[in-house]
């Protein structure tokens, strides 16, 4: 079993920057895949972005695609979500993720772990 405990949530205003960080329980952090997805008041949840277990490939959705970055410190058990130029449309809970198979998928079904959600908020 593994636990993802987010942080770095909050109130920022648009053109603002915020920093995820997720740490994980575990000792097989490094072999697994991470990510984060993200739900908005009234929408489905969606994926945001993703990271392998060594670093050493990432996949964006669009939406975020120049503006966020995801990485790691498997030193640490702990993955980040760095999000700059935030907008409005940004708002939402933030999820992380984590997944035994360590691959890439924008798929929830592909991830095994979830956190518990911290609340990002932009105001225009």
């Amino acid at each position: 079993q593994v636990h993802l405990v987010e942080s770095g949530g909050g109130l920022v205003q648009a053109g603002g920057s915020l920093r995820l960080s997720c740490e994980a329980s575990g000792d097989t952090f490094s072999r697994s895949s991470m990510g984060w997805f993200r739900q908005a008041p009234g929408k489905e949840r969606e994926f945001v972005a993703a990271i392998t277990g060594s670093g050493g490939f990432t996949y964006y959705a669009d939406s975020v695609k120049g503006r966020f970055t995801i990485s790691r410190d498997n030193a640490k058990n702990t993955a980040y979500l760095e999000m700059n130029n935030l907008k409005p449309e940004d708002t939402a809970v933030y999820y992380c993720i984590s997944g035994v198979v360590d691959a890439l998928s924008p798929k929830e079904t592909n991830y095994d772990y979830w956190g518990q959600g911290t609340q990002v908020t932009v105001s225009s």
